[in-house]
């Protein structure tokens, strides 16, 4: 691609983004299968035709922010109580999914290594199109998806490695370096991730402003993949655990505006980036057809659908064997009360979109490499079927499915009701502190009052005590409501700290407390 065709190029892919995900929310369909299906004719436009792939630019780039941004934002209460649902799918399922898979590659006249590499790249699912397409599912069903997502792609990453250096002659399969492989991945990656958490910590203490913090939190997760894979471990398990370890200490060291920019940050920088990478996956199609010299590619397009299939297939009778096996193995109480039956599995069983790293992936591949051709048009494929299929229907299956509530309305009114008492509790000792007039007093007490009266009927209409220091009756009134958003937000993070509310519930009540300490506050600052 020449230099002048760059601004062109990056023009057109960012126009497209924002068009095909407005076009996707107008026809209510998950904006990953709009974003593909629109990258598509893109690749016979003058300016991208001859836009090369960079799988380096998914797996350094792309993959970090978003794996860092869905680990921030996913539930560390629901993965520890599904944990072992988690580990099964993440590492067991992926590794039944390229096994299966090899053989079926085996058998439509790949050599082993070779299909062992084409089940490794079509294995993980995808976090950023689960998150987008399965997005209306219950809490634990979607936070248990989500994290299988996060890891799995690790594991594959793992097998991919080895089995490409099988085929590329660099070195041969022992059971022995395939153990240590995963081993160093797993357990180096976990060990980057922590490291690179309290280093973050650390640099915000030091950064002092949020200008600064947010520039800490852009860099954590390229730093988190790159310590890990100097280690030679998994990169992607050293984002995710980074990430979650941050979203825990996060609510009590980072400040209001802080978490206010470096969200708005990550929301844009994540839109940006997730459309841009199914834009990109769709543009691929163009140079994948152009480049099959194999087969046919009436032959490859059947191959495709089998593996499609295959990959299908698998998960589905995964997803409805190993409870069995569990409930076979685990007869303790508490194990009974998490089973779930035949219908409300349907969901997570059909959910197993594919996306841009088993693309990645493949590109990765070097040219001379017998097979690649087919590999890329394969998984190019699966990625279609998958999403089409499986994304257009899940909606329907869903709604067959009947999930029950996922009681986030009533934790959400948990934490309302014992924040809002903790602050009408601290209230004397505050205003005395700050010395604030009795009238003020009684005006903030008023207000929570009527806001715990609300909660106990909810049928009544009134104001939140946040809204009301919006009236700015005094400047007193104003400095005693902002004293007291510490104390709330403390009771708030002591309630998640205790697993009697989500992470998610405490996400939304603390974006209410951060908005109101930002109205109380002094403007931004400029950084020195």
């Amino acid at each position: 691609m020449q230099d002048p065709h760059v601004l062109q190029v990056l023009v057109v892919i960012g126009c497209a983004v924002i068009a095909l995900s407005r076009l996707a929310a107008w026809l209510r369909i998950a904006s990953p299968i709009v974003l593909l299906l629109g990258g598509v004719p893109l690749a016979f436009l003058p300016w991208t035709s001859d836009v090369p792939p960079a799988p380096e630019l998914v797996l350094l780039v792309f993959l970090p922010a978003l794996l860092y941004w869905e680990s921030l934002t996913t539930s560390l209460r629901e993965i520890r109580q599904n944990l072992r649902v988690v580990v099964l799918s993440s590492v067991g399922l992926v590794l039944a999914t390229a096994a299966v898979v090899a053989v079926a590659g085996h058998a439509l006249g790949l050599s082993w290594p070779i299909a062992w590499v084409l089940g490794a790249v079509v294995a993980p699912t995808d976090a950023t199109a689960v998150a987008a397409v399965a997005g209306r599912m219950p809490r634990r069903t979607l936070t248990t998806m989500r994290a299988e997502s996060l890891i799995n792609d690790g594991t594959a990453l793992v097998v991919f490695a080895l089995a490409l250096s099988v085929a590329i002659g660099e070195q041969t399969f022992s059971w022995a370096s395939a153990i240590g492989a995963f081993a160093l991945s797993y357990i180096g990656g976990a060990a980057a991730g922590l490291v690179v958490a309290w280093l973050a910590v650390q640099a915000r203490k030091l950064a002092r402003d949020p200008i600064r913090e947010a520039a800490v939190s852009l860099l954590t997760p390229f730093v988190a993949f790159l310590l890990a894979e100097e280690i030679h471990a998994s990169g992607v398990l050293a984002v995710v655990v980074c990430g979650l370890t941050l979203s825990q200490v996060g609510p009590r060291v980072i400040g209001a505006r802080t978490r206010i920019l470096t969200e708005a940050f990550w929301r844009v920088t994540t839109f940006v980036l997730n459309g841009t990478l199914f834009v990109l996956v769709g543009l691929q199609l163009r140079g994948a057809v152009e480049g099959l010299q194999s087969t046919s590619l009436a032959g490859a397009a059947m191959q495709a659908l089998l593996i499609s299939a295959v990959v299908i297939g698998t998960r589905v009778l995964w997803i409805n064997t190993t409870p069995y096996i569990i409930r076979a193995l685990d007869r303790r109480p508490q194990q009974r009360l998490r089973r779930v039956g035949f219908r409300q599995r349907q969901p997570m069983a059909w959910a197993g979109f594919r996306g841009g790293v088993s693309l990645a992936a493949a590109l990765a591949i070097p040219h001379d490499v017998p097979g690649r051709d087919l590999v890329v048009l394969i998984t190019f494929g699966v990625i279609l079927v998958t999403l089409l299929v499986q994304g257009l229907t899940l909606p329907s299956v869903l709604r067959w499915a009947r999930l029950p509530d996922d009681g986030i309305a009533g934790e959400q009114a948990l934490a309302e009701r014992v924040s809002t008492e903790a602050g009408l509790s601290a209230l004397p000792e505050t205003a005395e502190r700050l010395g604030i007039g009795p009238a003020v007093v009684e005006r903030v007490r008023a207000d929570y009052e009527e806001h715990l009266h609300v909660l106990a009927n909810p049928l009544m209409p009134t104001e939140d005590p946040a809204l009301a220091a919006e009236r700015g009756e005094h400047a007193d009134d104003q400095r005693l409501r902002a004293a007291l958003i510490a104390v709330k937000r403390a009771a708030v993070v002591g309630l998640r700290d205790a697993r009697k509310i989500d992470d998610i519930v405490l996400r939304r009540l603390q974006t209410r407390l951060d908005a109101e300490e930002v109205r109380l506050s002094a403007p931004l600052p400029e950084p020195d």
